[in-house]
């Protein structure tokens, strides 16, 4: 990133998914013991995640659990990785405490609530979320169907750098993050259908 564009975008780095990957593994480490840990899913999501996409070079992380842990817990494991609660930017800045609800409304209010992290060396943020989370399943979908669509994740990255180019000059990156939601609404049945499809495939198989 640079000063005058908090999202500014580099090319995508092949070290992002090893690096990753090991975070992963160092979190998952820290949080032997913890209820539900035993059972919970890591995964490198967002677009340094999608081999040849464009991104902000801050590794997006996803713990799924359940139940969701405390923050003193939280704090306690993940502290001596460098990992501190996230307050967001501005007091609306999204996705820090809850996922905004979208695409299964039905779901229980509490299923929305997350937790947020970020390290600053290597640069991370990790989002914590329950295990039954909708928000949780979106991402990794998502990440999925942009890996095997080469010609959304290219309409996913013009859309990505014309945000950016809007964004110069601004303090944070907020209004780039919200405008970037209103691409993921667009998409979410195309993703949400190729992912139920490949689903039944791989149960066919």
């Amino acid at each position: 990133m640079t000063s005058d564009n908090p999202a500014a975008l580099s090319e995508h780095d092949p070290q992002w998914a090893q690096t990753a990957a090991q975070c992963l593994l160092d979190v998952s480490v820290a949080l032997i013991g913890l209820p539900g840990a035993a059972s919970a899913l890591v995964d490198h999501i967002g677009s340094t995640s999608v081999p040849g996409l464009a991104a902000k070079p801050i590794l997006d992380l996803q713990l799924r659990i359940l139940p969701l842990p405390s923050h003193a817990n939280l704090n306690a494991r993940l502290s001596p990785l460098g990992y501190e609660q996230a307050l967001g930017s501005r007091p609306d800045s999204p996705g820090v405490h809850r996922d905004i609800p979208f695409g299964d409304e039905s779901a229980l209010t509490e299923v929305w609530e997350k937790r947020l992290y970020v390290a600053h060396s290597p640069s991370v943020i990790l989002h914590i979320r329950r295990a039954d989370s909708p928000w949780g399943a979106y991402t990794i979908w998502f990440r999925d169907w942009l890996i095997a669509h080469p010609e959304e994740r290219q309409r996913y990255e013009n859309t990505k750098r014309t945000l950016s180019s809007d964004n110069a000059g601004k303090t944070d990156y907020d209004d780039y993050t919200r405008a970037k939601g209103l691409y993921f609404r667009e998409v979410r049945p195309a993703f949400c259908a190729w992912a139920e499809g490949a689903s039944a495939t791989e149960i066919g198989q």
